[in-house]
C-alpha cells in the first residue's frame, strides 16, 4: 500500500465519524428541545426557602427514589448543582442549571420559577450583581468607579 492509500482510508474514515456525530447531535437537539417545550409547560412560581446547596453526585438519599431511578446513567456519574430547599412545608432537594446555582443565595427565601424538581429562573434579583465574579472583574469594576470619581471632581 502507498501513502495515498493510507490517506484516502484515514479520510474516509474521518468522513465517517462526522457523519455518526452529525446524526447523533441531531438527535440530541430534538431531545433537548422537547425537553425544553416540557419545562415551559410545567413550569410555576412559587417561593422556596434556600437552606444548602452543593456540588455532588445525585444519589437515592439526595434524591427521591423514583427520579433517581429515571436519570440516565452518564448524569449519575457527574456532579450536579442540587439545592436543598423547603417548598411550603416540607423540605425537598431540587435540580437547577449552573448559571441559575451560582445566584442563589443560601438562608433567604427567593421566588423561582420551578418545573418539577428543576429551578428554572430566580425572580425578583438583579442577577448581574450577584454573580460571583472573577479577580480581573473585580478589579476593572473599582478602575471603573475611581476614574468616574476622579472625572467628577
Amino acid at each position: 500500500m502507498t501513502l495515498s492509500d493510507y490517506l484516502i482510508i484515514i479520510a474516509v474514515v474521518v468522513v465517517a465519524i462526522f457523519v455518526v456525530l452529525y446524526f447523533l447531535n441531531k438527535k440530541n437537539m430534538g431531545k433537548m428541545i422537547q425537553a425544553q417545550e416540557f419545562i415551559e409547560q410545567n413550569k410555576t412560581t412559587m417561593q422556596i426557602f434556600v437552606i444548602d446547596k452543593k456540588m455532588e453526585k445525585p444519589t437515592p438519599s439526595n434524591m427521591t427514589k423514583n427520579i433517581y431511578e429515571q436519570l440516565p446513567k452518564s448524569v449519575k456519574m457527574r456532579k450536579m448543582p442540587i439545592v436543598k430547599a423547603k417548598v411550603g412545608p416540607q423540605i425537598v432537594n431540587l435540580m437547577c442549571d449552573k448559571s441559575v446555582y451560582s445566584v442563589i443565595p443560601v438562608k433567604k427565601s427567593i421566588k423561582v420559577e420551578l418545573a418539577g424538581i428543576y429551578i428554572v429562573k430566580i425572580h425578583g434579583m438583579n442577577l448581574a450583581d450577584k454573580k460571583k465574579k472573577t479577580f480581573s472583574e473585580k478589579v476593572s469594576l473599582k478602575m471603573d468607579g475611581a476614574l468616574q470619581n476622579q472625572n467628577k471632581k
